[in-house]
């Protein structure tokens, strides 16, 4: 049997149930002569006829009975497939990957509610501060600094914010407080290898830009580690105040030189395709839209 045939035996359980062919055609947004015509082909298609037509009524065959004892099973079928790609509880595993800081200082502090809402979905966490290719490794979701230019992926905006220049109270202790670009440059500086190949940290004063050139510097390709090294003492470093929230709360981080902030930087939450996502990845991106990650 043709599997376009499905869709005839469909219609003809619809006939039935609803006990005409004008009511069949409103429950499917059809006209009556479609749906006749549909009841038509299966008859032809099986070699049988199947409904026994009157103006009044219309009534099954024997033949008919039987066929229609094996359609009304499709709509079961159909419940069942539904049901198994679309549990009421989103359940399944969902990677998402993101560096290192972010995973800690963002991420983390949400997870527990996370899993109290969502307790069925599993994460498969990629920590990696460099950026992965989601297609080619089948990654369902990223958050990342930066919107890419790639049309292959969507882009939800989470998050702007500037970069700014902080220290460990204790360095500052040791070397005292910048109050120029000249003290800021005699600094020991922690910079991030990806944000300055050149060891110039490039700078907003007053809507200006301006850069600063350290005498020494210590360069990291991780963002997380730029942050330890500054609180450790080790130097002066542009963070981002979003990664820094629980040591600037401490007093193990302050700010200093405030006239300097950076282009806006924009996080965003990145996957494939708006099309047939799986519920279980909805979820998740809209729990990290709804979450304020970065409030």
């Amino acid at each position: 049997m043709d599997f376009a045939n499905l869709k005839l035996l469909a219609v003809f359980a619809t006939v039935v149930e609803n006990g005409s062919f004008a009511a069949a055609a409103r429950a499917l947004n059809s006209s009556r002569s479609r749906i006749s015509e549909t009841v038509a082909q299966l008859e032809a298609a099986l070699g049988v006829r199947l409904l026994q037509r009157s103006t009044r009524k219309l009534s099954l065959t024997q033949e008919g009975e039987r066929v229609f004892a094996e359609a009304c099973k499709l709509s079961q079928i159909l419940h069942d497939t539904e049901a198994a790609i679309s549990p009421p509880m989103p359940s399944g595993r969902v990677t998402l990957t993101l560096g290192h800081d972010i995973a800690h200082s963002v991420l983390l502090p949400v997870l527990a509610d996370f899993y109290q809402a969502y307790p069925q979905i599993q994460l498969d966490l990629l920590i990696d501060d460099h950026k992965r290719d989601l297609i080619a490794e089948q990654i369902d979701l990223a958050l990342r600094i930066g919107i890419p230019k790639d049309d292959s992926l969507i882009a939800r905006v989470l998050h702007k914010e500037q970069v700014i220049v902080f220290a460990s109270p204790s360095y500052l202790a040791k070397v005292g407080e910048p109050q120029n670009l000249s003290q800021l440059a005699a600094c020991n500086w922690i910079s991030l290898k990806q944000a300055s190949a050149d060891n110039v940290q490039r700078f907003l004063q007053q809507g200006q830009l301006v850069e600063v050139t350290p005498n020494t510097v210590i360069r990291c390709n991780s963002p997380l580690m730029v942050k330890k090294m500054v609180q450790a003492g080790l130097g002066v470093g542009a963070l981002l105040p979003t990664t820094i929230r629980d040591e600037l709360k401490k007093g193990d981080l302050v700010q200093i030189m405030p006239s300097l902030t950076s282009d806006p930087i924009i996080f965003a939450l990145l996957y494939p395709s708006r099309r047939q996502l799986p519920l279980r990845t909805r979820v998740v991106i809209d729990y990290l839209l709804a979450a304020k990650l970065f409030y």
